[in-house]
């Protein structure tokens, strides 16, 4: 591929949020995650792993779970004198944090702990970071392989929609309910299926505001 075809790519991927009645298969979710684990990591810690939920029921029931935090927290902001806080939340922020409602496929992605030679001797020894940071290194890295599924899928004619509100909202009942173990962080979750409509093009911020060249 050369350097227009990759820009045309990254300019075209669209957050897609409607998605046609058609499953996608297990040979395109694994060509994706072949995709994703060749993003590059801390020390090759490759701390990243995936979950795809194609069980539409089961969808539904991250959607009922998420959509059941929104309204306990949107009960304790009325409680706290903040209802029309509360409201908005449900009413604007909602929508957005189960937009994966009727995708044919789900999928959580999480960071693993970070795991390298350099922290176990060298790093971890001499107290160079405290363990938060480590947390954060594996979805640092988690979302490097994130972003690649979502450019391959859409190389590949699907579409893709990350979204942080079910995480937001619903981290606990959602592990719990996809069995995970407290080791690992879910960093978000991307619907995935074939587009029933592309959004236009969204505004970018000018190259020029957010570049500073040091010489």
């Amino acid at each position: 591929m050369n350097y227009d075809s990759l820009k045309q790519l990254i300019q075209e991927r669209r957050s897609v949020r409607k998605f046609a009645d058609r499953p996608v298969s297990d040979s395109d979710i694994i060509e994706l995650i072949d995709c994703a684990r060749y993003a590059p990591s801390d020390t090759n810690s490759q701390t990243w792993e995936f979950v795809v939920v194609t069980n539409t029921d089961k969808i539904k029931a991250i959607e009922q779970m998420t959509w059941d935090e929104l309204h306990r927290r949107a009960a304790e902001a009325e409680q706290k004198g903040l209802s029309r806080e509360g409201r908005l939340l449900v009413k604007s922020f909602g929508p957005y944090a189960t937009a994966f409602s009727d995708a044919p496929a789900l999928i959580v992605c999480l960071a693993t702990p970070y795991q390298s030679k350099f922290r176990e001797r060298i790093f971890d020894p001499i107290g160079l970071v405290e363990d938060e940071v480590w947390r954060e290194e594996g979805i640092k890295s988690s979302c490097l392989a994130s972003m690649n599924l979502m450019l391959a899928a859409h190389a590949r004619g699907l579409a893709t929609c990350p979204m942080t509100g079910p995480v937001l909202l619903a981290e606990k009942p959602l592990k719990e309910f996809l069995g995970l173990d407290e080791t690992k962080q879910v960093n978000m979750v991307i619907a995935l299926g074939h587009p029933a409509e592309v959004p236009g093009k969204l505004p970018r911020k000018e190259v020029e505001q957010i570049l500073t060249i040091v010489k």
